[in-house]
């Protein structure tokens, strides 16, 4: 199972380093290591957009450990709740992304 994020910024390189700070936070609060790949940035009018993958361990633990929070997060489906669970996660650290599930297997 893995899931894939858009992440969108207007802010690529703060961001970035709020994003990679928060999802090392998250991987030790679910302790796991090396559970995420961030992608190539592709920079268009104003925004700059990135993959972000959460690997099959990382999400695994997630949803043990904050099942309870994911449930309350906004949204119908399981994949909505997830989404605006890890867009709190990210801004409650300072990011100031939008981020979009574009796979989820």
């Amino acid at each position: 199972m893995k899931t894939i994020f858009e992440v969108s910024t207007t802010q690529y390189d703060e961001d970035k380093i709020l994003i990679i700070k928060a999802l090392s936070h998250l991987q030790t609060l679910c302790e796991v290591s090396d559970a995420y790949h961030l992608g190539k940035p592709i920079s268009r009018f104003g925004w700059t957009f990135f993959p972000l993958l959460l690997k099959p361990t990382l999400l695994t633990r997630l949803e043990e450990k904050f099942s309870d929070m994911i449930k309350k997060a906004k949204g119908r489906k399981t994949d909505e709740k997830l989404t605006n669970f890890m867009i709190d996660f990210f801004e409650s650290r300072g990011c100031k992304i939008k981020l979009k599930l574009v796979e989820s297997d």
